[in-house]
């Protein structure tokens, strides 16, 4: 098994991430993007994830998890959800403030103290944001889903998850009134109906809320 270390850690969970709601595949320039790194120390460091049989990967192609690069990412990816809630729930944090924390945490805590979080926190599925929390097996469960952005208007669904990625963008939405699990009707890109009535949502919102299809 290849060795773990951060930055290992990080390409893994950045390339699983990117294909959990789309199907398209990561290129190592849209990986660059992701980490904030040059393309050609990415593309030097994935081509040692190949050799470690983690990520399968062409010249000027996408770049793929093998089984065991799967593994590990989901393992990452179950740490840094796990602490987002947590934190969330039991130190009072807001949904926009947590990733950061977890970035730091998720390479520090024991495996100990994460089953530990896990069972006080009562084994959650989801995190704050909606993302599937991979079970200590690697299970994940999610149902089928349709971005806001594309779903037609009329269409009936739950929040399923709203995006992590711009905090300020997260606070914008939570302002408006949208929450996870929420059930609402599309208006159009901007509108949707909900239970407490008509929420207008920030510009660009549609690429960052998910609902239920």
């Amino acid at each position: 098994m290849a060795p773990a270390s951060p930055v290992t850690d990080d390409y893994l969970k950045t390339i699983y991430h990117h294909t959990e709601w789309q199907e398209r595949r990561i290129t190592p320039s849209q990986l660059a993007a992701e980490l904030g790194l040059a393309p050609s120390s990415v593309t030097e460091m994935v081509q040692k994830l190949a050799a470690q049989g983690l990520v399968t990967h062409r010249p000027y192609g996408p770049v793929s998890l093998t089984p065991e690069g799967e593994a590990r990412a989901k393992a990452v990816v179950r740490r840094h959800r796990l602490i987002e809630t947590w934190l969330v729930r039991e130190f009072g944090y807001t949904w926009d403030e947590v990733h950061e924390e977890a970035e730091v945490l998720e390479h520090t805590i024991s495996d100990r103290l994460l089953t530990g979080i896990d069972a006080r926190l009562g084994h959650p599925r989801f995190d704050p944001h909606g993302d599937a929390i991979p079970d200590a097996a690697g299970g994940v469960q999610r149902e089928d889903f349709v971005l806001l952005a594309d779903a037609a208007p009329g269409h009936e669904g739950r929040v399923l998850r709203v995006s992590d990625r711009d905090p300020a963008m997260l606070r914008a939405v939570e302002t408006a009134g949208v929450e996870v699990g929420m059930v609402v009707s599309v208006v159009d890109a901007t509108r949707v109906n909900a239970p407490a009535g008509m929420l207008s949502l920030p510009e660009g919102a549609a690429r960052i809320v998910w609902l239920s299809a």
